[in-house]
Formats: structure tokens, C-alpha cells, sequence
């Protein structure tokens, strides 16, 4: 019998040609570790080079601080040069395109990418469902916080915001939705194959629209309506043959969905609130706050679910470097990807937004399904491709109707 993790049912790697248990086998996702550091590194500096963006608003303190260093030249050629600046960039153009938004781009996906990747070996290798999931989704949070309090501490880099004490309880029901929704995701992914949960977790339109016309009393369109019949259809035609299904992980999924719709309607109501953007300065900081209170929320239901079982998930890891890697890289990598999605989303369009996600979720569905070894029977493929779909049509077609 064989006693490892994952035993016969490793998780494959490039080139891998043999799913038997050999008495010693090299650890499955070890090619990829170089690949994992490195990303997480061009990740943090990203968000780094992000952090230190000069914005619009600042113009007035680049020309003073070019009239210290060149008092006789008074002109307003330093407001000018920061008014040349991509939105929200410091990258110029090239070819007509924005450099530093391509980058947002980029390095969103890159992260999205590698953050299911090692998300699903941490949990993988740990046990599981039966493992330590709620343990991994409010560490993954404390690990993102120490960037955030990185960039606060570092000179220059991200100024600390002027919030007040009730700013922060305005913010506590959208980080608890926040915390939720990660929690429940997580939970998905250890109990199921990643690709069906990114499938599920596609499904977050009927939910938003649910709460939209019944909560929070803002009606939809029909059109909206009648687009979530191919995106619960394609929910429904991908579960039918899943190798990998659990009605733990489908539930897990529906659970994220209906937290992060909820927290969607919750940021709206908190953007309105009377000078909460001024006194949050950036996106980052505003991203840096939620993350920081989702993490402290987390620590009580960790205790109360998973508390007996820390000491257990510590010895872990001082002995599983597979788990303490991929858990440490999974951290930064959802903190990393999730702050320059919000940044992109600043910088562009709804209907730019709805291309980018879609094209993300396709990405991610398939790519790591190719390198975790997952099922993708044509079935599934095509449950997928319609749901997706559905999802994209969802996100654009009020647009679509309004023209005709």
C-alpha cells in the first residue's frame, strides 16, 4: 500500500509519463517551483511599481517639487508632462497602447493562474477537504496583509490612509463578504477539481442578480434574465459527467458566489459614503484595508472550525516543504493578483471588464486543468464554454440592447 501524498494519484508535471507509486518519487510539482517564485517575484514588483504610480492628482506636488529644484523655471511644464501619463500609469504609450495597463493585464492573469495552482497543491497535499482548508484560506489573507503593511512602512511607497474608526466599521460588512467568499472558495477547490469550481464560481451573475432585484431593491433587465438561462445551463451540462464532483465543492462554489455578489452590492454602498475615496487615497489602500479586516474575521472561525488541528497544520509544515511552499506562494499570489485586478478595473471600460474576465476564467479553467490533470471531457468543455458565454452576454447586453 502506498502511504504518500498524493500517492498513485499525484498530481502530474510536464513530461511526466507514469502514475505509479514508486517507493522514492520526486516530488510532482517541483519543476514548477522556479516557475512559482519567479512569478511571485515579478508579482510583488508589479504591485510595487503599481504602489509608487504618480497619480493624476498629484500634479500639484510634482511642479512644487520641480520649482525646489529649478526655481527659475515656473512654468507649468511639470503639470503638463503628469497630464501626458497613461490613467493611473507612469508608463508611456506605445504603438497607441497603454504599456502599463498590457502590464495589469498580464501580470492579473499570471497571478490569478499561479494562485489556483498552488492553492490546489497546498490543499491537495495537505488532506484535502478533510485537511486543513479554513486553516490555508485565513493564513493565505495574513500573508497578503504583510505586503500591505510593507508598503505602508516602506518610504515613499503607499501613503497610509486617513481613515477614521467609523470608516472602518463602514468597511467591516464588505471585508466580512470578502472573507467569506475566499473562505468558501477555498473550501471548493480542496473538496473538488479546480475547474469545476472556476466553472460554478461562473455562475456569480445569478446570484448578483438575485440580490440586486430582491435585496437591495435595484431591479435587472429581462434581457439579464433570460442571459442566465446558458449560464446556469452550462453550470448544469459541465457537473453531469465530473469525475472530481462533490456536492461539498458545488455547494462551497454557490456559497462564494452568493458572499462575493453580496460583497459586490456592499462596495457600492460603501464608495458612496461622503469622502470615504479621499480619506482612502488609493485603490491599493482601499484593497489593503479590506484584506487587513478579512484576515482578523477569519482568525475566530479558524479557531472555532479548525483550532484543534493548528498544531497539527504547523508540524506540516516544518516537514512538508511541498505544503509550505505552495501555501506561502498561494498567499502572495492571491493578494498580488487581486489588488492589480482592482487597479485594471480602474482603468478601464465595463464592457473591457467583461472581456477580461472571461478570457481570465477560460485561461485558468483550462490551463490548470492541462497541468493539474484534471478531467476535460468534451461535455464539460462545452458546459463551460456556454456558461461562460452566458457570463460575458450577462455583462454586456443592456449595452447591446440600448443600441438597437
Amino acid at each position: 500500500e502506498c502511504t504518500q501524498l498524493p500517492c498513485s494519484r499525484h498530481l502530474p508535471t510536464v513530461g511526466e509519463g507514469s502514475s505509479s507509486c514508486s517507493p522514492a518519487p520526486s516530488p510532482a510539482p517541483q519543476p514548477l517551483s522556479t516557475m512559482q517564485r519567479t512569478a511571485a517575484l515579478i508579482l510583488a514588483l508589479s504591485c510595487t511599481a503599481a504602489a509608487l504610480t504618480v497619480p493624476k492628482g498629484n500634479a500639484a506636488l510634482v511642479k512644487s517639487a520641480s520649482a525646489i529644484a529649478a526655481p527659475a523655471d515656473l512654468d507649468a511644464a511639470p503639470a503638463r508632462a503628469v497630464a501626458a501619463k497613461p490613467r493611473g500609469g507612469g508608463m508611456p504609450l506605445f504603438m497607441g497602447m497603454d504599456v502599463g495597463l498590457l502590464g495589469y493585464f498580464f501580470f492579473w492573469y499570471l497571478g490569478n493562474y499561479y494562485y489556483n495552482i498552488t492553492n490546489k497543491l497546498a490543499l491537495k497535499n495537505s488532506g484535502g477537504a478533510s485537511g486543513y482548508p479554513m486553516t490555508i484560506a485565513s493564513l493565505q489573507l495574513g500573508i497578503g496583509c504583510i505586503y500591505a503593511i510593507f508598503a505602508w512602512a516602506a518610504p515613499d511607497m503607499r501613503k497610509f490612509p486617513s481613515i477614521t474608526a467609523d470608516d472602518v466599521v463602514t468597511m467591516l460588512p464588505v471585508a466580512f463578504c470578502a472573507m467569506m467568499a475566499h473562505c468558501a472558495s477555498v473550501f471548493a477547490m480542496s473538496a473538488g477539481a479546480v475547474s469545476f469550481g472556476q466553472i460554478v464560481k461562473a455562475a456569480e451573475p445569478a446570484f448578483a442578480a438575485v440580490l440586486s432585484q430582491f435585496v437591495y431593491g435595484k431591479p435587472i433587465s429581462k434581457a439579464k434574465w433570460l442571459c442566465l438561462i446558458p449560464v446556469i445551463g452550462g453550470v448544469i451540462i459541465a457537473s453531469v459527467k465530473e469525475l472530481d464532483f462533490a456536492v461539498s465543492a458545488l455547494v462551497a462554489a454557490c456559497s462564494a458566489n452568493l458572499f462575493a455578489a453580496f460583497k459586490g452590492n456592499e462596495n457600492k454602498k460603501l464608495m458612496d459614503t461622503p469622502g470615504l475615496k479621499d480619506r482612502l487615497g488609493t485603490v491599493g489602500n482601499q484593497f489593503a484595508i479590506t484584506s487587513l479586516l478579512s484576515f482578523l474575521m477569519s482568525l475566530p472561525m479558524m479557531y472555532l472550525t479548525e483550532g484543534g488541528k493548528f498544531g497539527d497544520f504547523k508540524e506540516v509544515l516544518k516537514t512538508n516543504s511541498l505544503v509550505k511552499n505552495n501555501f506561502l506562494l498561494s498567499g502572495l499570489y492571491f493578494y498580488g493578483y487581486n489588488e492589480l485586478a482592482t487597479m485594471t478595473i480602474k482603468k478601464t471600460s465595463a464592457v473591457t471588464q467583461s472581456v477580461a474576465n472571461t478570457a481570465k476564467r477560460v485561461i485558468v479553467i483550462v490551463g490548470v486543468a492541462i497541468v493539474m490533470g484534471e478531467s476535460l471531457n468534451p461535455l464539460k468543455l462545452a458546459g463551460c464554454a456556454i456558461g461562460i458565454g452566458g457570463v460575458f452576454l450577462y455583462s454586456i447586453i443592456d449595452s447591446l440592447v440600448k443600441k438597437k
